[in-house]
């Protein structure tokens, strides 16, 4: 019916104000309590009804849902004069209201069977009473597993996936940049961190083949054989190459760069592991304050790899190899003049174009540039010069206009 429990569409213009004062209350509180209060039909034909209202609690006491008793106590009230019953007597308004109402007055009195104490109270009396220990408890029952099986609902697995959680951001962030600055890891605090994330990620591939998970008719799987068939046929590959250290093979000096750059664009295969953060983050699209926190890092996460996306653009064609010269139109050329790091070509030493504008100076100008762009300012100062350039540019005008068509809907 999408209406409120409190049933105030119902109320009418004798309807206690006090008593329903007290049903709001009792709601807004969770509190457990009965009233008498009189209600209108659809046809405005007066109602009396015993209310009676119990709070639900799941296993952690939380109050999940209102049981809300309505009994017809009509007959038990004041008779309402009507047209057949006008100049009747009041007690034969009443015994014609009793005698038209057997249901009710069957509904409401407690059975005794044969044999039984009358005085003993009956079930029906019980639940009507609503004490704690006849309300029901809304719990779910723990599914048996196998002592090696965790329950994929737990407390450890929530825990554990709020971790691997954060870890994946942190790849989503560090994997692009590592691979557009072609960085090698030879920072040993880096190098460590980075280690014990995939040390991390092969311990989850371990815990995920004895975690249970829903099957398709809603059900609980604990068996561990259709576990491991569902993984590997689900997440097992991509969570592999998710966790091989990259990183610590690229330390090695005497790696081939071919070789190198092959382990480079494998860790890219991580952001795949983004697709379970959509699946966990899709519970919270209902608050409107994680929606927003929520788009601001989607965006953010989106102009990152974009900024890495463009400066792979601007490092590729900034320096003609078979050639050997530079562009001097491209934006990193332009940067690197404006910053005072300008490319110089070292005619004594390896024949090469050396210098340039430092990584971090870069990056930020990347990110600057690609805000700007997605945000459809554009400032000017910096400008796509190259065929390639333009055509990125063009691309993520296109992208920025359906994040913003996408936060409007």
């Amino acid at each position: 019916m999408q209406k409120s429990s409190t049933c105030s569409f119902m109320y009418g213009e004798l309807t206690d104000k006090e008593t329903s004062e007290k049903v709001r209350q009792t709601f807004e509180n969770y509190e457990m309590n009965s009233f008498e209060i009189l209600m209108y039909k659809k046809n405005r034909m007066p109602v009396w009804f015993f209310v009676k209202i119990a709070p639900i609690r799941n296993e952690q006491d939380k109050v999940v849902l209102f049981l809300c008793t309505f009994s017809d106590i009509t007959a038990f009230k004041q008779p309402i004069e009507d047209d057949s019953s006008k100049g009747w007597g009041k007690f034969a308004r009443l015994t014609r209201a009793l005698t038209s109402s057997r249901g009710v007055l069957q509904q409401l009195a407690p059975t005794v069977h044969k044999g039984e104490n009358v005085h003993k109270h009956s079930r029906l009396a019980e639940v009507l009473q609503l004490g704690s220990d006849i309300l029901p408890q809304y719990k779910q029952e723990t599914p048996k597993t196998p002592p090696h099986i965790i329950l994929h609902y737990c407390l450890f697995k929530t825990t554990w996936d709020w971790v691997i959680l954060i870890l994946t951001f942190y790849t989503a962030i560090m994997v692009p940049y590592n691979v557009s600055f072609k960085t090698k890891q030879n920072n040993v605090t880096w190098l460590v961190v980075d280690s014990i994330v995939d040390v991390i990620f092969l311990v989850d591939i371990v815990l995920n083949f004895h975690t249970t998970f829903v099957g398709p008719a809603g059900e609980v799987i604990s068996d561990p054989k259709l576990i491991r068939m569902n993984y590997v046929k689900t997440w097992f590959v991509i969570d592999l190459l998710s966790c091989l250290p990259y990183d610590v093979i690229n330390a090695f000096e005497n790696v081939d760069e071919g070789i190198s750059s092959l382990f480079s664009s494998l860790k890219v295969v991580r952001l795949l592991r983004l697709g379970r953060v959509a699946r966990k983050l899709d519970h919270y699209i209902e608050y409107g304050a994680a929606v927003l926190v929520l788009l601001v890092c989607v965006f953010g996460l989106a102009a990152h790899w974009l900024a890495c996306i463009w400066y792979s653009i601007g490092d590729y064609e900034v320096i003609d190899e078979d050639t050997n010269s530079v562009r001097m139109d491209s934006w990193l050329y332009l940067l690197g003049e404006a910053v005072g790091t300008p490319y110089r070509f070292n005619a004594t030493g390896s024949g090469r174009w050396e210098g340039g504008p430092s990584k971090d100076s870069v990056y930020i100008t990347s990110l600057y540039f690609t805000m700007t762009s997605l945000t459809s300012i554009g400032f000017g100062n910096i400008a796509p010069t190259t065929d390639g350039e333009k055509i990125f540019a063009v691309a993520m005008m296109m992208i920025g206009c359906e994040c913003y068509f996408s936060m409007k809907v």
